[in-house]
Formats: C-alpha cells, sequence, structure tokens
C-alpha cells in the first residue's frame, strides 16, 4: 500500500497564512524605519524655520505609520496563539476573520510605503505637493486617535525645545585683563667701558718697556 497524500487542515492554512502575514509585517518595519526617521528629521527642519504647522503634519502622519504597524504586530501576535490551540475547530471562524483583517491592514501599511520622494513633498510649496499635504492632513483625520495626538504633542514639543536650544546663541565667554607689571627704570648713568683686548695688550707692552728701561738706568 503507498502512503495516503497528507491532507491540508484549515489549521494548516491558518498558520501558513499567518507566517506569511507575520513575514511582510517585518519586510515593512524594516522600510518604514527609514521614511519615520527622515519625517521627524523634516519636522525638525521645519521647525528651524519656524514653520510648525507641516513639522505637525510630518509627525502625525509618522505616528499613523508606526500605530499601523503595532497593531498590526499586537493582532498576528494573538491569531499566533490562537492558530496553535488545540480548540482551533471552535476559534477558526474567528482566525480566519482575524487573518482577513490583518491582511487589510497589511494593505493599508503598503499604501504607506510610497518612498522617500512622497516623505518629501511633506515640506514642499508647489501647489502639488501642497494639496498631498491636505490630502495626508484629511486622511489621517479620522485614523489617529486622541492618545496618539496627545503623544504628537509631546514630540512636537520635545523638538520645539532641541531646535530652540540650538539656534539660542553661546554666552561669550569673559576675557580676563592682563595685569600690567611695571618695569624697572633704566639708569641713567653711564656704565663703565670695558677696554679691548687690543688695547690691554698695547698697555702691558707699555708696561713692560718701562720696566726694562728702569732696569738699563
Amino acid at each position: 500500500m503507498g502512503n495516503s497524500p497528507s491532507r491540508v487542515t484549515a489549521q494548516d492554512k491558518a498558520i501558513l497564512d499567518l507566517k506569511t502575514q507575520r513575514d511582510k509585517l517585518h519586510q515593512y518595519q524594516r522600510k518604514i524605519t527609514v521614511l519615520t526617521d527622515r519625517e521627524t528629521a523634516i519636522a525638525r527642519q521645519m521647525l528651524a524655520k519656524g514653520d510648525k504647522q507641516r513639522a505637525l503634519l510630518a509627525l502625525r502622519r509618522k505616528k499613523y505609520q508606526e500605530s499601523l504597524l503595532q497593531k498590526t504586530d499586537a493582532q498576528l501576535e494573538q491569531l499566533e496563539k490562537l492558530t496553535s490551540s488545540v480548540e482551533f475547530a471552535l476559534i477558526q471562524k474567528d482566525v480566519f476573520f482575524g487573518l482577513q483583517q490583518g491582511t487589510k491592514v497589511l494593505r493599508e501599511i503598503h499604501a504607506e510605503m510610497g518612498g522617500l520622494e512622497h516623505v518629501e513633498k511633506m515640506m514642499g510649496e508647489t501647489a502639488e505637493e501642497v494639496a498631498y499635504q491636505q490630502e495626508v492632513s484629511e486622511m489621517l483625520g479620522g485614523r489617529i486617535s486622541n492618545q496618539d495626538e496627545d503623544e504628537v504633542e509631546e514630540e512636537l514639543a520635545a523638538l520645539e525645545a532641541e531646535v530652540a536650544a540650538k539656534n539660542q546663541p553661546q554666552p561669550a565667554v569673559p576675557v580676563q585683563p592682563v595685569p600690567q607689571v611695571p618695569l624697572p627704570n633704566v639708569p641713567d648713568t653711564e656704565l663703565p667701558s670695558t677696554p679691548s683686548r687690543a688695547e690691554e695688550e698695547g698697555q702691558q707692552q707699555r708696561q713692560r718697556q718701562e720696566e726694562r728701561q728702569a732696569m738699563l738706568a
């Protein structure tokens, strides 16, 4: 007798779907980190220019992207526990509904993966860029919780303080005056001149001649 082919159960399919979703989520996490880092930098640049509105928009979008990842990660973790449950048959419907919701949220995350060129539009001033900013602002209006909005305001305040500290002129270091030390007075009297070597030799020679003449006398 040949071996009968293994039958793929609904639980096996759910486990496979769950793994696929988690792999996609990890890919999105790596990509979105690049975007959120740039959005933070844009918010800092806008605050330095005094454009608080665009800075706030960049931080709100960043928060929305981060909350999508966190929500999906928590949901997949819960589904992973349900999928491995021995009572899978009783909760099968809930598991597949959860997977469907996970797929939906992953599509939302994928829509946020427009690349850095879309992020750069957050600081532009052309008509197209301003229209894009308005579209993002309206989209975020119904998707960010009050708690997320509060956290965005806190992050904005922290960035404002950071930018203000960098722009604040450094206090001048006081220069200590160098004390004036009085110099000694230059003496008015002339110093006795020192005879040169030739003068000394001539004087010695004359002295020897005088001694010889005295001896001959």
